[in-house]
């Protein structure tokens, strides 16, 4: 990939200074171009008071000095000079048009009618000039000369090529900046994706803790922290992976263990196998069933394959309805029940089953974690679009270490607890999923040896999205 950005970048700042050289020289020969023609309409506008002058100094017009005058003509141009009479005086040319063309001889052909140029033009213009004196018309100049001056004088030619070695120059030094430029930015730029491919393949062999330190803040910044984040993520739920199985393992070992025992213990004589030690086993069998049901639920809602049955849901009955299901529970425990409802029925779209299995965990929890003698207090409220039902308990509280985890799989918030005392361990976990297969929202607060809340909030009507 070096080698592709490096000769990428070099073709085009190769073809960038070729066009650009290109483009001013033409321009350049375009600009001095026009400012020759320019030199020379003023050399031919002087070109009447000259010859009058040179007239003046000898009284006749001297063959010596029109050739002399001739060699500051511009290139190509021709003059005629005829008398008043229209008697041929002299054809002036510059001597070196007919050097360029290898003609040799004088630049002034006196008696001669004005022959072609082979000026390499296309475009010619032509003046009138009269040449006056003291004495009045002294002769009439004809002037035949280029449109457009072309770069033909010697001293022309040599500043053309200065100007254009000097670009040259200058665009070697250009190109050999580029190379240089376009071989360290391409260093800059493929080393960081050289690392970050490293660290992917060392992440692709299990070596989860593998980072890279990349701090710019342009786009590759941005992956290397997109990619630092993924890692993260990765890490994280490998060890919620690991510690997921340690969790089944033991909350499959623990009843497994307790049902080997009383099953041993009937074969070596130690208990009988009356109705109480087998009401034992059947306990232990219904947690596995219940242990293997919220499993599967918890899974079916993770991967998205959990169907909702959508019907107008009163969760007022529903909450009356599980209340009093553990009313002997909460009267046992000594808790005082604090329920405050409106008058009139609550109902909110969703799933009656799902609905009541999210509840029934909180309220639970609830009971589960209250001190003896403490208070459970249920509240629903509604809004125009949604529905409110908060759930709070007195007791040991949950840390501010522990609130971000207790919606993991098998996270319990005091490690001794077990399942006697701490439930399976995903009762939260599904209610998580449940609230948002709903499009809810559940939130919680604690103080630490106070008190814990539950905070649901469901909209009244779910947005159907089609598949």
């Amino acid at each position: 990939m070096r080698t592709k950005l490096f000769l990428s970048t070099l073709i085009i700042a190769l073809i960038t200074l070729t066009f650009s050289m290109l483009s001013v020289n033409f321009v350049f020969k375009q600009q001095f171009s026009d400012y020759l023609t320019q030199v020379n309409e003023r050399t031919l506008e002087n070109l009447p008071s000259r010859l009058s002058d040179l007239y003046q100094a000898k009284g006749t017009w001297n063959p010596a000095a029109l050739n002399e005058l001739s060699h500051s003509l511009p290139i190509g141009t021709v003059v005629t000079l005829t008398d008043p009479a229209g008697n041929l005086i002299a054809t002036l040319e510059n001597p070196m048009d007919n050097m360029m063309h290898g003609q040799g001889g004088m630049g002034m052909n006196m008696g001669m009618n004005m022959g072609m140029t082979s000026y390499n033009t296309t475009s010619w213009k032509t003046k009138t000039f009269t040449v006056t004196g003291l004495l009045g018309t002294l002769a009439t100049a004809e002037v035949r000369y280029p449109a457009t001056a072309q770069i033909l004088n010697p001293q022309d030619v040599h500043f053309q090529s200065a100007v254009f070695r000097s670009l040259l120059f200058a665009g070697g030094l250009a190109l050999l900046f580029g190379i240089v430029l376009s071989f360290f930015t391409s260093h800059q730029l493929v080393a960081p994706l050289r690392r970050l491919t490293q660290a992917a393949q060392r992440i692709g062999h299990g070596h989860l803790d593998e980072r890279v330190s990349i701090n710019s803040k342009d786009e590759v910044g941005q992956l290397a922290n997109a990619f630092n984040v993924m890692a993260d993520n990765l890490d994280r739920h490998e060890t919620l992976r690991k510690q997921f199985t340690a969790d089944i393992a033991h909350e499959l070992r623990t009843p497994l263990t307790s049902i080997k025992s009383y099953i041993e213990a009937f074969q070596d004589g130690i208990l009988p196998a009356d109705q109480e030690n087998l009401s034992s086993i059947h306990e232990e069998i219904d947690r596995l069933v219940d242990l293997s049901s919220d499993l599967k639920d918890l899974n079916v809602a993770e991967i998205g394959r959990l169907q909702l049955n959508l019907e107008p849901v009163d969760i007022k009955f529903l909450l009356e309805k599980i209340i009093r299901n553990l009313y002997p529970l909460l009267q046992e425990k000594e808790l005082t029940l604090d329920w405050n409802t409106p008058e009139e029925s609550v109902t909110t779209s969703g799933d009656e089953h799902l609905l009541t299995r999210l509840f029934y965990n909180l309220i639970h929890n609830a009971y589960r974690y209250s001190n003896p003698g403490g208070q459970v207090t249920v509240e629903l409220s509604q809004t125009l679009n949604s529905t409110n039902i908060k759930i709070k308990n007195t007791g040991m509280g949950i840390s501010e270490d522990d609130l971000p985890l207790i919606f993991e799989r098998f996270y319990r918030t005091d490690k001794s607890r077990t399942r006697e005392t701490g439930g399976t361990g995903i009762g939260l976990a599904l209610v998580r999923q449940v609230t948002d297969l709903h499009q809810g929202t559940i939130t919680v607060q604690s103080k630490v040896g106070h008190e814990t809340e539950f905070i649901v909030r469901l909209p009244k009507e779910m947005l159907v999205t089609e598949k």
